[in-house]
């Protein structure tokens, strides 16, 4: 694929149209804000960092090793990895939601690649593959063509700029608020894509705890906004 069809498709996959479901989730950050855990703008800059650095410890070497090697046998194995290293519910459900939701898409929009389309019938309602979000992101920038360092990178754009979107609705920072935060967070959020990239599955791990059982009382509020 020539350089600049490839940016396209770039652009394309990080593009906040794409129907895959991720403006239904907060990461966690609607139940942060019932708890009193985030109150203000500098306990949000605060959370999504935290978001972010999770992300890179935990899901990142997924979107690495997919990426690397965009295959049935890896995926499969990665997947069912994830599945049994998520700790709550909560995140578990919104993981696969969103994954399911991106390749559908995927296979429909890149339909220049069948593999996707024959992965996703092979498999979709069986229940032999739980489809998590970051195994499918990581299997499909490889499939187009993104080198490993792009994929993690772009995980970590969606990642910021959806919880940031929730933030937005919740009330927490307004639409310009929230764009300069995004702006702000930009080298940080660098700066642990460098701390965590290009580690290998085995090295996954949880780097916030509080994150996870923050987003696994989601489902106990009387009143709720987000799925997650």
């Amino acid at each position: 694929m020539d350089g600049k069809h490839l940016q396209w498709n770039q652009w394309q996959l990080l593009d906040s149209v794409l129907p895959t479901g991720g403006f239904a989730h907060s990461f966690g950050l609607e139940a942060a804000i019932q708890a009193r855990i985030v109150s203000q703008p500098e306990d949000l800059k605060t959370f999504v960092i935290h978001v972010l650095d999770n992300t890179g410890s935990l899901l990142l070497p997924f979107v690495h090793s997919a990426t690397l090697s965009p295959d049935l046998e890896t995926w499969q194995k990665n997947d069912r990895l994830l599945d049994a290293m998520l700790t709550n519910e909560v995140g578990r459900k919104a993981s696969i939601t969103q994954g399911s939701a991106l390749m559908r898409v995927a296979a429909v929009v890149f339909s220049e690649i069948p593999s996707l389309k024959t992965m996703r019938e092979t498999f979709s309602g069986t229940g032999a593959v739980p489809f998590h979000h970051a195994p499918i992101f990581g299997l499909i920038c490889g499939l187009l063509g993104w080198d490993s360092a792009m994929s993690q990178r772009a995980y970590l754009f969606i990642t910021m700029r959806d919880v940031i979107s929730a933030a937005t609705r919740l009330n927490l920072v307004g639409p310009l608020g929230a764009a300069v935060l995004q702006h702000q967070l930009a080298l940080v959020a660098e700066d642990i894509l460098k701390k965590w990239m290009n580690r290998p599955v085995e090295e996954a791990c949880q780097s916030v705890p509080l994150l996870e059982t923050v987003q696994g009382c989601h489902m106990y509020l009387f009143s709720r906004l987000f799925c997650s």
